[in-house]
């Protein structure tokens, strides 16, 4: 269905409801037809933008987790994209709607926001490769998910910019390198059977976890 990889689509089919929350979310709905508030998603855009500061602070440790070059090369991509590019995008939104960088960077970070990036940060920290890329995959895929569905189906062009930056071949092509990232990671610590390892529950939980974060997420997003 979405090319990212059989480890995702097996962890995103066991959080089945939580998934379907997040990605059809009413603030993704409200990107589609254009019916969110502007001032909703400037709010979300800033809290964003601090949430990515932490990601990739995530996606750090990521290298320091890795145990092989191509590992290392996934997590360094991933870095470089998000803070020369995917930040780019909030900071020229948020430049045109008159928010300066510098404003943007003290933006208050919201107990949602805090509660999500130290949970992904916590699970890189007491754990390994695993443990972080279970955490790090919802954001990641989840976008490139909406991303895809949001640019065929959106009615409005209102959030065209937001919507193509996430169903771009650039993004679409981070989402398939992190799927074979946590394919290969997986099948190297644990074996190539590793939905029947002991681990494979208590991934599929963390990943079900941060699935719930991302909804309280769009959540926040809707109440400045």
């Amino acid at each position: 269905m979405n090319g990212y990889g059989k480890a995702f689509t097996l962890m995103r089919d066991a959080a089945q409801g939580p998934w379907r929350d997040y990605t059809r979310h009413a603030f993704v709905e409200g990107m589609k037809d254009g019916t969110l508030p502007r001032e909703a998603f400037l709010h979300y855009l800033r809290q964003d933008y601090v949430f990515l500061i932490h990601f990739s602070r995530a996606w750090a440790l990521a290298v320091v987790k890795s145990e092989t070059h191509s590992e290392m090369l996934t997590a360094v991509g991933t870095v470089n994209a998000l803070v020369a590019e995917e930040m780019q995008l909030h900071i020229g939104i948020c430049e045109a709607a008159g928010i300066s960088q510098d404003e943007l960077f003290a933006t208050p970070e919201r107990a949602e926001n805090l509660a999500y990036t130290r949970f992904v940060l916590e699970a890189g920290y007491s754990g390994d490769l695993l443990d972080l890329l279970a955490a790090l995959a919802p954001c990641v895929m989840g976008y490139g998910e909406i991303g895809t569905r949001l640019a065929e189906e959106a009615t409005s062009e209102t959030y065209r910019d937001w919507i193509n930056t996430y169903a771009g071949e650039e993004y679409q092509g981070a989402c398939q390198a992190v799927g074979e990232l946590l394919d290969s990671a997986l099948t190297r610590r644990i074996g190539a059977d590793f939905e029947s390892s002991p681990r494979w529950h208590r991934l599929c939980q963390t990943f079900r976890t941060a699935t719930e974060l991302e909804v309280n997420f769009w959540q926040m997003g809707l109440t400045p």
